[in-house]
């Protein structure tokens, strides 16, 4: 038996949006005309007259187009066969329907040999999903399972919603392309957001693309330049290993067209784009770029076991990587397949839905999850120049958007300093943990901090390549927030209903002292120092700095690192963090604002190879010109030279648990150091944009585990 899902209700679509037109015709007495249409382009395409159906299976033997009027329908008003000899050019399946109008549901049902052990999956009694679908719906009846087990899931399957991209008014909009020199991206789940009460959010529009909106002016004012949106394909929020949970990343596609339909305000399916359309637009009436996090690399039909929802049902053997026995998947992801993205049927189903999200959707760029699978072939072997990457990365349409590579996979590779390609920027992990273990005062780690701080150069050896193509993180979704990084010293993922062995066990973090909240105000201060430490770092590095949602507030997971399945509070913003640490936000803004206003912080070449005009950096220790590189160094300093904008800036870190004491270079004639930040004074003295004039000239005392920022400015 299947089980039903519980569906909240939601409000009709916004008053702006038209109500959607159901087919009128009832039965195959009234059924649409059909033609034989055309194979390009692929999906539902709508015409003054109609709709033009094409899909790929190379391997079917019969093909029936279902039209439907409700998502939870049994069965379909109208079936239409797909005739083999006037309905197929080469692989490709097509039908025109005559007089059918946007917003009406469809499916297909595929035919043909169920024989695994060639790789053939053919099931027709599974609705399966158009790849190319621009907008999925999900009914009160879906069901996982149902797509699992034997027997017709059509009552319980997704509907695809063909829809016209065309018909939506953007206003002038554009996408804005901001270089990744200027570049602060905030990487956030639409739904956590805004769903709690405390969002101030209208109870129906928390965690929507619509509450969303309502939260622009919050981010504008933090000063960040682009949004990193966790998943937002359609996916299955049911995929989890715990029944009693859900899928709250979205790590989970199914149809790679389409925006996610949970995180819509209204019930009318061909307003889904809309809304998502209309969160996109006000983000660049605030100047801030959407970057979509996109998963190629495996979809949410899992193993051999999994359900049949769409690519297994149409050509199995072609969407995915098989193993060496074709009955199962080769699993490069941890998903249980992996997507054959250098196949070309693939290839061109990637590259058109990029297309989409940039001409019909305004985004402006991608984060590639485990973007290292794109680089395997049919077999799962590395390939020296995989044809997928570099057809992103050179196609006309994608030349100006932000391509960002999460350069590894499960399987083993690790590509963050030699990604391939000319134009990919890549998630650099190595920085993440460099500043971790300085911060946090592991030995043997002073060389690694110092690199990572100027751009990385030895890990991106490319001379072509510039310091902002690193995508700089203390933190991101996947891990401890910033808090329970320095609250925590083991993960504490019970919740997950996995006995706590999910999650990574190397965090690199500390606790000072206690697990978890503390009452001792010293460790509680040390926490904060060291929160404050890690922002200054991320945010005065060279390279580009993203920020994890609600770091800036000190957000909690409870020291939960793998909240993937945690539609709850774990996981949800707490605007009520936002009054209780009020000073803290008021530093990383502050601190987003001395990066905008200095361009030394947004070079596009790098501080440690300096030419005639160019910027400089000196390293030192405790003492000028003499940097302590040994094992045991827990401190470093460094002063940086921006000869175009006559600017000197001097840093000192120390990551030692006692002070210390550093020398100052001498100041020019007439002018003097002024301190800009010492994350070990309490705040409004932490930071202060004009800088405060130092009593003292030849030596500044560091307190414990603290940064020190000094610009030498007029006496």
């Amino acid at each position: 038996m299947v089980k039903e899902a519980k569906n909240i209700e939601k409000k009709p679509a916004h008053p702006n949006h038209p109500k959607r037109m159901k087919p009128q015709t009832g039965g195959l007495e009234n059924a649409y005309e059909t033609s034989a249409g055309k194979s390009y382009p692929l999906g539902a395409t709508v015409y003054p007259n109609g709709v033009n159906f094409s899909i790929f299976s190379k391997n079917s033997e019969k093909v029936e187009l279902c039209l439907f009027h409700e998502v939870d329908d049994a069965t379909p008003f109208q079936f239409i066969p797909l005739d083999a000899t006037k309905n197929k050019s080469f692989y490709y399946w097509h039908v025109f329907v005559k007089d059918l109008k946007p917003d009406a549901l469809y499916g297909y049902k595929v035919y043909g040999e169920y024989n695994p052990s060639k790789g053939y999956r053919f099931d027709g009694n599974k609705l399966l999903l158009d790849p190319y679908a621009r907008a999925v719906v999900k009914g009160k009846n879906y069901s996982r399972a149902a797509a699992t087990l034997p027997g017709d899931n059509t009552p319980y399957a997704m509907k695809g919603v063909v829809i016209d991209p065309y018909n939506y008014d953007w206003e002038g909009d554009e996408p804005l392309y901001h270089p990744y020199a200027k570049s602060i991206i905030y990487e956030l789940h639409v739904k956590g957001f805004t769903k709690r009460p405390n969002s101030g959010i209208e109870e129906d529009m928390r965690g929507t693309y619509t509450g969303l909106v309502e939260k622009v002016p919050y981010l504008k004012d933090l000063g960040i330049t682009a949004v990193e949106l966790m998943p937002v394909f359609q996916f299955d929020e049911t995929e989890v290993h715990t029944p009693s949970l859900k899928n709250y990343w979205g790590y989970s596609p199914l149809a790679f067209f389409a925006p996610h339909s949970s995180y819509c305000y209204c019930n009318e399916p061909h307003v889904i784009a809309d809304e998502f359309r209309d969160m996109v637009k006000a983000f660049h009436k605030a100047g801030i770029e959407v970057i979509l996090d996109v998963v190629f690399n495996h979809t949410s039909e899992g193993n051999h076991a999994g359900p049949v929802f769409s690519l297994k049902g149409l050509e199995n053997s072609f969407y995915y990587i098989l193993a060496n026995n074709p009955e199962y998947f080769a699993d490069f992801s941890g998903c249980g397949n992996t997507l054959n993205t250098n196949q070309y049927i693939v290839r061109r189903l990637i590259i058109d839905a990029l297309k989409r999200w940039v001409t019909e959707m305004h985004v402006d760029g991608f984060r590639f999850d485990l973007a290292s699978v794109m680089s395997r072939d049919e077999h799962g072997n590395p390939m020296d120049n995989p044809p997928i990457l570099w057809e992103i990365e050179s196609h006309p349409v994608l030349s100006r958007a932000k391509i960002i590579a999460e350069a590894w996979d499960t399987g083993g590779l690790y590509q963050v300093g030699s990604f391939i390609g000319d134009k990919w920027a890549e998630w650099n992990g190595k920085y993440r943990d460099d500043i971790r273990k300085f911060l946090r005062g592991d030995d043997g780690m002073v060389k690694p901090f110092a690199s990572s701080i100027a751009g990385s150069l030895e890990l991106y050896k490319k001379p072509f390549r510039d310091p902002n193509r690193s995508i700089n993180f203390i933190t991101c979704h996947d891990g401890f927030t910033l808090n329970d990084l320095v609250s925590n010293n083991d993960k504490h993922n019970e919740a997950n209903g996995e006995g706590n062995r999910d999650g990574s066990n190397d965090n690199f973090s500390s606790n000072y002292g206690v697990e978890g909240p503390a009452d001792n105000p010293d460790i509680e201060a040390t926490r904060l120092r060291q929160i404050k430490n890690f922002f200054t770092i991320l945010l005065l590095s060279q390279g580009t700095p993203m920020v994890s949602v609600g770091d800036e507030v000190r957000r909690t997971q409870h020291g939960n690192n793998n909240a993937y399945c945690q539609d709850n509070e774990i996981s949800w913003f707490d605007w009520d963090k936002v009054e209780e640490n009020r000073q803290l936000l008021e530093f990383v803004k502050d601190l987003i604002q001395f990066r905008k206003d200095h361009p030394i912080f947004q070079l596009e070449k790098y501080w440690a190879v300096p030419d005639s005009e160019g910027p400089n950096i000196l390293w030192h220790g405790i003492k000028l010109n003499q940097p302590d590189w040994s094992h045991y160094s827990h401190s470093i300093a460094y002063t940086l030279q921006d000869r175009e904008n006559d600017c000197l800036f001097h840093f000192m870190i120390n990551a030692y648990w006692e002070p210390l004491q550093f020398e100052l270079p001498e100041n020019r004639e007439g002018k003097n150091w002024r301190r800009i930040l010492d994350t070990y004074l309490s705040h409004p003295d932490d930071i202060r944009k004009n800088g405060e004039l130092l009593a003292h000239k030849g030596f500044y005392e560091l307190k414990p585990r603290s940064v020190v920022v000094l610009e030498e400015g007029k006496i």
